[in-house]
C-alpha cells in the first residue's frame, strides 16, 4: 500500500448480506474483474475497521468496506492482447464494434489486461499512440452494442467534439421492471452517490446534466422492453435514470436491488429472470459524422442471445 493509493468507502447493501465478501464487492466495483478484486483482498486491501478480511467471508449487511486501489500503471504498460472482437466497420479513421457483455473498456487501477484496450493495441499497434488508445465514449462492462474508437488524433479530436456537440446519436434498448404507460423524457443531472462514491445518483448539487429519452416498444405483464436515447453521456445514465423514475433495469443489481419475481409469471420466466445476471441494455444504433468525409454514418446490430431469450420468455409468459 501506497500513499498514491484511492481509497474507497463502502456500504455493503442489506441485499449483498449472505455473500461472500469477493461476491458482494464484484457487485459493488462493477468496473473491475472478479480475478482482480480476489487478488486486492488476497493483498490486504479490503478492510472493515482496520482489518483485512478474506474473500470468503460472509456478508451480514451494514458492513463498511475499505478498498485501497492502487493507482493505474503508465500508459507505457498497456500491453496488447489478441481478444476476439465483432468488428462493424473499419477504415482509416474509426473503427465501430460490437461490445459483448463482460468486457471492460479500459485498465483501471489494478486491472491492465484483458479489456477492450488491450485488444484494440493488439489489433491495431498504433492506437497505443492516442489518448485511451482512441476510445472516445465508453459502455459499461455488462452493456452490450455497439462503441466507435478513433484510429487517428485528427478523427479523436472530431469524434470528442461531435460528443460534447450531441450530434452523436445513441439508441439503446433495455428491459425494465414494471409496466410504463408511455414514454417521456428523464431530465435529472447525475453524479456521484453521496455516502457511495463508486454509484451514481440522481443528485440536485453538483450533478452533471443528464437528459435521457425512452419510448415504449413492448408491454409484457411486468415488464417493459424500452427504447432510449441519449442527449448527454454520463456514467451509468440509462441505469440510474430508470431506477429514477421506479423502472431500473433488470438484472441491474447495483441500482434495481433484490429480484423480485411477478405474481404468477410462468417458471420459464422465473428461471429467465433468475438466470440473468447482468443490466439488460444494449447498444442497438449508432450514428456520427464521419471525420474523414463529413458523411452521416450509421450502424445497428441486433439483440444479443441472453436478451432474446429474456424477451421470449416475457411474450410467451403474457400467452400463457
Amino acid at each position: 500500500m501506497t500513499e498514491t493509493d484511492e481509497i474507497l468507502n463502502l456500504t455493503v447493501p442489506d441485499e449483498l448480506a449472505g455473500k461472500r465478501l469477493d461476491q458482494a464487492l464484484a457487485e459493488l466495483v462493477a468496473d473491475q474483474s472478479r480475478a482482480q478484486l480476489q487478488q486486492w483482498i488476497r493483498d490486504g486491501r479490503v478492510l472493515v475497521g482496520g482489518k483485512a478480511l478474506k474473500q470468503r467471508e460472509r456478508m451480514q449487511g451494514g458492513e463498511l468496506l475499505e478498498v485501497r486501489v492502487p493507482p493505474p500503471a503508465p500508459v507505457d504498460d498497456w500491453q496488447p492482447q489478441a481478444l476476439e472482437l465483432e468488428i462493424v466497420h473499419e477504415d482509416d479513421d474509426i473503427l465501430v464494434l460490437n461490445k459483448p457483455a463482460g468486457l471492460v473498456v479500459h485498465p483501471g487501477a489494478g486491472n491492465q489486461a484483458g479489456t477492450l484496450l488491450n485488444a484494440l493495441i493488439a489489433h491495431h499497434p498504433p492506437l497505443a499512440t492516442l489518448a485511451r488508445a482512441g476510445i472516445v465514449h465508453r459502455l459499461d462492462k455488462d452493456t452490450t452494442g455497439l462503441m466507435v474508437v478513433s484510429k487517428t488524433e485528427r478523427s479523436r479530436l472530431s469524434l470528442v467534439e461531435q460528443l460534447q456537440e450531441r450530434s452523436v446519436s445513441r439508441e439503446y434498448l433495455a428491459v425494465v421492471n414494471g409496466l410504463m404507460v408511455a414514454g417521456g423524457t428523464v431530465d435529472e443531472a447525475i453524479g456521484r452517490h453521496p455516502r457511495d462514491r463508486v454509484r451514481m445518483a440522481v443528485v440536485h448539487h453538483g450533478g452533471k446534466p443528464a437528459i435521457t429519452h425512452f419510448r415504449v416498444e413492448k408491454k409484457f405483464r411486468a415488464h417493459t422492453l424500452v427504447r432510449a436515447s441519449l442527449e448527454t453521456g454520463r456514467t451509468h445514465q440509462i441505469r440510474v435514470h430508470m431506477a429514477h423514475i421506479q423502472h431500473p433495469l433488470v438484472g441491474d443489481s447495483v441500482y434495481g436491488g433484490r429480484l423480485k419475481l411477478p405474481k404468477s409469471c410462468s417458471e420459464a420466466l422465473a428461471t429467465q429472470l433468475r438466470q440473468f445476471k447482468r443490466q439488460a441494455l444494449h447498444a442497438c444504433k449508432l450514428s456520427l459524422i464521419h471525420p474523414g468525409t463529413g458523411e452521416t454514418l450509421s450502424w445497428q446490430v441486433e439483440l444479443p442471445m441472453d436478451m432474446v431469450a429474456l424477451i421470449a420468455a416475457l411474450r410467451e409468459d403474457v400467452r400463457q
